[in-house]
């Protein structure tokens, strides 16, 4: 009987949609997914293999309103019916919509989109490495573009597949390998032309977005047109519009180029003829300067100058030299007068004992004592034959 009614409802229903509210969601170690859908009449129990969790891009979780497509069976230990889902979907959101934003949050949170981290491009790139699919119309209008604005530059594909299976890793690998180069670029360009969410999903995989991040060199990103943004596109240096956009960010116009030198040779020249006037300038009023017109006028006048004050100076010492000579002078006629050689020049005599003594009293003499006797020229040597006192004089 269980099994007429599996075959009734196989049968009778087939492949069905049923759209409900996840609750009493269950993860055994076997890997399959059981969950009940319900809404505010009834509920339906549900089952994902895991063969089939692999297709999902998304968090289960209850409460979670969902989409899901399969095929009703019967589970007959229980004598109950199941939903069989062979696909699932968010409810008013599309699997890839919500993969994508929930792997940029996650991406964010780890700080891979901070604008604080991005890189400036060279101004005059020598070498530009392209990652893309070698035969996409991208690269066309990438080197289009950049050959004619710069014809000078070197250009290096990297071919990868763009999209599909396994592509995300080829672009990663590729991305990687530019970074590996003997010759490095100056800067990475990831590009291919626009397409469906799914056809630009490899831009999305974290593989992807985890290699340009951690790229050694600059990269720009031109994935998709104007509306398309990408996961690469946030976590690039720079994001290009599209591809011809993103050869005129990387490299100059030679034009434009060709047009500043000349603007800056311009202002050199208008400078240095500046600096030229200035300095004629400058000469010409030193010239009319006395001091460099007749340069020994004031020789000849610093000359004098120092010939003045010399002759002042041996003034000042002449008559520095006579006040101290007539001083001098003045003090050894004083000295003269007081000497006491000067009176013996008079008549008179010093007496002297033999010690050397003056005699200035007859008290210090006895008979027979020898005396030295000194004159204005000469001594002599007398004998003392008698001593008379002051009181001998006056009887």
């Amino acid at each position: 009987m269980s099994q007429q009614i599996r075959d009734t409802l196989r049968n009778s229903f087939g492949s069905v949609w049923v759209s409900g509210e996840i609750s009493d969601l269950a993860r055994p170690q076997s890997g399959h997914v059981y969950f009940s859908l319900k809404d505010d009449q009834s509920q339906l129990k549900a089952v994902i293999w895991r063969g089939s969790m692999r297709g999902v891009t998304f968090d289960l979780a209850d409460g979670l309103e969902v989409i899901c497509e399969g095929e009703v069976d019967t589970y007959a230990p229980r004598g109950t019916y199941q939903l069989i889902v062979r696909r699932i979907e968010p409810k008013g959101e599309g699997s890839l919509q919500l993969a994508l934003r929930r792997m940029r949050e996650k991406l964010a949170a780890e700080g891979l989109f901070d604008p604080a981290r991005k890189r400036p491009l060279p101004r005059f790139p020598h070498r530009v490495v392209i990652v893309t699919s070698p035969t996409a119309a991208a690269l066309h209008d990438f080197l289009q573009v950049a050959r004619r604005r710069w014809p000078g530059g070197e250009y290096l594909v990297i071919p990868t597949r763009v999209q599909g299976a396994g592509a995300c890793d080829e672009i990663a690998a590729a991305i990687a390998q530019a970074g590996r180069l003997r010759q490095r670029g100056d800067v990475l360009v990831v590009t291919r032309g626009g397409g469906s969410i799914e056809d630009l999903w490899s831009f999305n995989e974290e593989v992807v977005v985890r290699a340009i991040h951690a790229s050694r060199i600059p990269v720009v990103s031109a994935v998709g047109h104007e509306i398309d943004v990408t996961l690469a596109d946030l976590v690039a240096d720079v994001r290009a519009l599209t591809p011809s956009e993103a050869a005129e960010r990387v490299v100059p116009s030679v034009d434009e180029v060709r047009t500043l030198l000349q603007r800056g040779a311009q202002r050199l020249t208008g400078a240095l003829r500046g600096r030229a006037a200035a300095a004629r300038a400058e000469l010409d009023a030193l010239a009319t300067r006395a001091v460099l017109r007749r340069p020994m006028d004031r020789i000849h006048e610093q000359t004098r100058r120092v010939d003045e004050l010399q002759q002042r100076q041996e003034r000042a010492m002449r008559l520095w030299l006579q006040r101290h000579q007539d001083r001098l002078a003045a003090v050894s006629d004083q000295l003269e007068s007081l000497n006491p050689l000067a009176v013996l020049a008079r008549g008179y005599s010093v007496s002297m004992t033999e010690d050397g003594s003056i005699v200035r009293d007859a008290s210090q003499l006895h008979a027979g004592q020898l005396i030295m006797q000194r004159y204005h020229r000469g001594q002599a040597t007398t004998r003392v034959e008698s001593v008379a006192g002051e009181r001998d004089f006056a009887e």
